[in-house]
């Protein structure tokens, strides 16, 4: 933007009285006292001296050129443009009499015969229009800041209150959180004492019923393995069941027999006790034998299925953009979702035995209430401690707004938390500013991240002037994704265009009242003055 004092000068020029000061062609009014005429002129570079009769004479003496400001002997020259009622400009001095009229006082084709026409006036009344609406908007644009301002010192004066109670609040429930996990765990012992104790009598009891079953079980099969009903196991009787071989040679000796009785020839049913210990675990009953034993059957492989041309995988435009969407669906293909199956898992006999003694009995009254004590006591627990989690991140946001650099004043407060949107033919640009910028296809398709908060980067004089977004999705074989925000004074909060520099590096022009600086004085001094 022109500064303000060029803008007064234009405004004030019509009503300023000119006096025009005798100079050679060519020459700024700054310069004038380096050509006297009648004196001998020295070339602005110092390299040497000539008589002034030789400035201007279309034959570069000088260097640097500044023998011939009005002329186009020297390369190197510049002609100054007075541009009476607009804007002073320097042309090429190689453009001078070129037969293109570049001045608009027409000074720069004195003596090539091109029809021009002293426009100076009609473009400088353009400008200074241009130049007073531009005034106008940073006027109201700074009257508004001043307003931002204000309304961020009271805001920030609030955060702060609401901190220091939200941090007495903490204080309070951290407290209460203690004295609820004291209730909690007081309630727990005798909860866990209760539980165990009737998860003992129910182990008990499932002993007891497996001992009755495997004493009924040894009976059976001794009765299976007396075959002449004798009342007595012998070693023939044993021999006939080869899976009770020790060593499972493939060969069941009438020693290896003698041994499982316990090195006797037979035993009775009281002896029996310790030889059914030593062979329960390999002994098939009779009536079971001849039952084929279940053959697993394997699962089928499954294949994934191949792409029919790998080269399409990557299309022209950056892929990349979908790889965050692509994390999330791979988190959701949870195996326990959808069609998933689980592989047919054969069940122990320990299994079986619990199933056969059936399901824990239901807790007593007195062990019920001690749980359902002990549950209340956690989920109000439970309850506080989330309460607290909740505190905790609104103390870091708080501090984080209060400690943020929004600007010399906060101007830049306002914006926090905000979102500005631009529609073009093709996407959505969203600029949340101090968070992320990003853009959505216009008729479908994933949001693309085009930076995250970074810094302020502009120029010394000038740091809120731009703010840098930054480590956005990455391009496909290139950067991450990166966006600079372009400020401009403006009464209004809203983004006016987006660009695409270079590759995967954007540009963004947001207008603020925020970066409206205040106006200059409109009575400039008495030594400001129009040159002619």
């Amino acid at each position: 933007m022109m500064s303000y004092q060029y803008l007064l000068l234009l405004l004030l020029s019509l009503g300023v009285s000119a006096v025009e000061v005798q100079r050679p062609r060519g020459v700024p009014l700054s310069k004038r006292q380096f050509y006297e005429e009648g004196k001998p002129f020295t070339c602005l570079d110092g390299s040497r001296t000539i008589p002034f009769d030789r400035v201007n004479d279309d034959y570069c003496d000088c260097e640097d050129g500044s023998d011939e400001p009005g002329t186009a002997a020297c390369p190197n020259g510049s002609f100054h443009c007075t541009n009476a009622g607009f804007r002073p400009a320097f042309i090429p001095s190689s453009r001078i009499n070129d037969g293109i009229c570049d001045c608009c006082d027409t000074t720069d084709e004195y003596n090539s015969g091109a029809a021009c026409q002293n426009t100076c006036r009609e473009l400088g009344s353009k400008e200074r229009e241009i130049m007073k609406e531009m005034a106008e908007i940073a006027k109201e644009g700074f009257l508004l800041k001043q307003q931002l301002i204000q309304e961020a010192k009271s805001g920030l004066e609030e955060k702060k209150a609401k901190l220091a109670e939200v941090q007495v609040s903490k204080k309070d429930l951290e407290d209460k959180l203690e004295a609820l996990r004291t209730v909690k765990e007081t309630a727990e012992q005798p909860e866990k004492e209760a539980k165990e104790r009737h998860l003992k009598a129910w182990e008990d009891e499932k002993a007891a019923i497996r001992l009755e079953k495997d004493k009924a079980k040894m009976a059976e099969v001794f009765l299976e393995l007396d075959d002449d009903a004798d009342g007595f196991v012998s070693v023939a009787d044993l021999l006939t069941h080869s899976e009770l071989d020790p060593d499972s040679d493939g060969s069941f000796t009438e020693a290896e027999a003698q041994g499982l009785l316990g090195g006797v020839d037979k035993v009775d049913t009281a002896a029996f006790e310790s030889v059914w210990n030593n062979i329960k675990e390999k002994y098939v009953s009779e009536s079971n034998a001849d039952i084929p034993a279940p053959v697993e059957t394997p699962q089928e492989e499954t294949r994934e299925p191949v792409p029919e041309n790998d080269s399409e995988q990557y299309p022209e435009e950056d892929i990349p953009e979908e790889e965050e969407d692509d994390d999330e669906e791979d988190e959701d293909e949870d195996p326990d979702d959808g069609d998933y199956k689980s592989p047919p898992t054969t069940q122990t006999q320990e299994q079986k035995d619990d199933d056969d003694e059936g399901t824990m009995p239901p807790y007593d009254d007195q062990t019920q209430n001690l749980i359902d004590a002990a549950q209340k006591a956690r989920n109000e627990f439970d309850e506080a401690e989330k309460a607290l989690r909740e505190v905790d991140d609104q103390i870091r946001n708080l501090e984080k707004e209060i400690s943020f650099d929004f600007g010399p004043g906060a101007e830049f407060a306002y914006l926090y938390g905000q979102c500005y949107e631009l529609s073009t033919s093709e996407y959505i640009y969203r600029l949340c500013p101090f968070n992320r910028v990003s853009q959505k296809p216009k008729y479908g398709g994933s949001e693309t991240n085009l930076g995250s908060w970074g810094k302020w980067t502009g120029p010394e004089d000038n740091v809120y002037s731009l703010m840098k977004y930054e480590h956005g999705t990455g391009c496909w074989q290139g950067p991450n994704r990166s966006t600079t925000v372009k400020l401009t004074c403006g009464k209004e909060t809203v983004v006016l265009s987006t660009s695409e520099p270079s590759r995967c590096e954007y540009l963004m022009e947001f207008t603020t009242p925020a970066v409206c600086q205040e106006p200059q004085s409109l009575y400039p001094d008495a030594h400001d003055h129009t040159e002619l």
